[in-house]
């Protein structure tokens, strides 16, 4: 294995950059990135080591799985190269030892592998290693399967970095206004009523505390979400489904629904706008959960438009399979802004007024999808959205 890699490689000593049919530095050289180097065969690290080396990079080696992953998690390099067949603990086991590490879980690794080892170089891909090299390599090949690898993680970092910046700028934007206004709300106007108390009329009294019962309402509608968020956010990234019981009975949409989109136009003050369209359906999830699901979505569509704007509901059996859809003729979105949905994310905040923390179909689509559904989104700016949610009807 040594003999057919070192004749892939000019010598044991790498050339310098700018000699005659050397490597041109790639875009990571001199950047000081470091490379932990994990072979059993002590010429196959120096040729690695010292190639990295020369070209700008800081290359440290370890002579087995185990003390290349104490390595790792002490030294946290940017980028891991293994070779898969090693002694006591192979590359196998050595990349799933990293990956079960939080420090060391999302560093980019390559493996060693021969030119004949196709099943060992799928398994290594299967077990998450990012990509492979075969021996025998070149410097070029070897620099560039590197390089390749430490600019698609720097992408991947940039992305994460703009997403994190964006969700910072809408966290700032919309939650303290979501906190503040309903808790003003409270302590304004009790406040008032503690100063006034023994002037005040009892049809003011009554007005004041219904305000303050109704900003209470909005506050703990806000932080009940933040909770039910991160709980499910907890589970999807533990690839964990919500467990249903073999004792459950569908849950009756014609006995849910109803209640709850009375109670949600009535908080939007628009009961003249809610179209209810409901047949008998019964559905295998927990009725707190289709409750949950239905309450967003319709909160969602009165929020997103106006008064005098009509929202529908529609509920049934179609086709063996179970769907809910909320309709409303707002001001809808781009497929751009549908591509961007996520928590704590508004459009268009600065131009229109409007409640909420951009959680509530955030947290419909993850309960849907946590409980085997589905949910798809159409809207057109200018001419409203339909949310639609299914899953498959009890007995089909």
């Amino acid at each position: 294995m040594v003999r057919a890699m070192t004749s892939a490689l000019p010598s044991t000593t790498p050339p310098e950059p700018g000699d005659d049919g050397a490597v041109t530095p790639l875009p990571f050289a001199n950047s000081s990135k470091k490379v932990l180097v994990i072979d059993d065969t002590a010429d196959v690290r120096f040729i690695i080591a010292e190639t990295l080396n020369v070209f700008g990079f800081t290359a440290i080696v370890a002579e087995d799985g185990l003390s290349g992953i104490q390595l790792a998690q002490e030294q946290l390099p940017d980028l891991i190269i293994c070779d898969i067949n090693m002694p006591n603990m192979d590359g196998y086991a050595t990349l799933t030892a990293m990956r079960q590490h939080d420090a060391t879980a999302t560093i980019p690794f390559i493996f060693l592998s021969g030119e004949s080892d196709k099943i060992k170089q799928r398994k290594g891909m299967e077990l998450g290693a990012d990509d492979y090299l075969t021996k025998p390599f070149t410097h070029k090949e070897l620099l560039g399967a590197v390089n390749t690898r430490l600019e698609k993680q720097a992408e991947v970092q940039r992305q994460s970095n703009k997403k994190l910046d964006e969700l910072r700028g809408n966290i700032t934007l919309a939650l303290p206004h979501e906190l503040r206004t309903p808790l003003n709300g409270i302590l304004g106007l009790a406040g008032i009523m503690i100063e006034d108390h023994a002037t005040m009329p009892p049809e003011e009294v009554l007005e004041s505390a219904l305000f303050i019962q109704e900003s209470a309402q909005r506050l703990h509608r806000l932080i009940e979400n933040f909770l039910v968020f991160s709980q499910l956010e907890l589970m999807a990234s533990e690839a964990q489904k919500i467990e249903l019981s073999n004792s459950l009975a569908p849950a009756q949409a014609q006995d849910l629904l109803p209640d709850i989109a009375a109670k949600v136009a009535a908080r939007f003050k628009r009961e003249a706008d809610l179209q209810l369209r409901v047949t008998p359906a019964g559905v295998l999830i927990p009725p707190e959960n289709l409750a949950k699901i239905a309450e967003e979505l319709m909160d969602n569509a009165f929020k997103f438009s106006v008064a005098g704007q009509p929202v529908r509901v529609d509920c049934g059996i179609v086709n063996h399979t179970f769907q809910l859809s909320v309709t409303d003729q707002g001001r809808g979105l781009t497929a751009e802004q549908i591509s961007k949905i996520a928590p704590h994310t508004q459009f268009d905040r600065k131009t229109y007024e409007q409640q909420g923390a951009g959680l509530g179909l955030t947290i419909a689509r993850r309960l849907t999808e946590l409980l085997g559904g589905r949910m798809a989104i159409e809207s057109k700016p200018g001419a409203g959205t339909t949310i639609r949610v299914a899953f498959e009807s009890p007995g089909r």
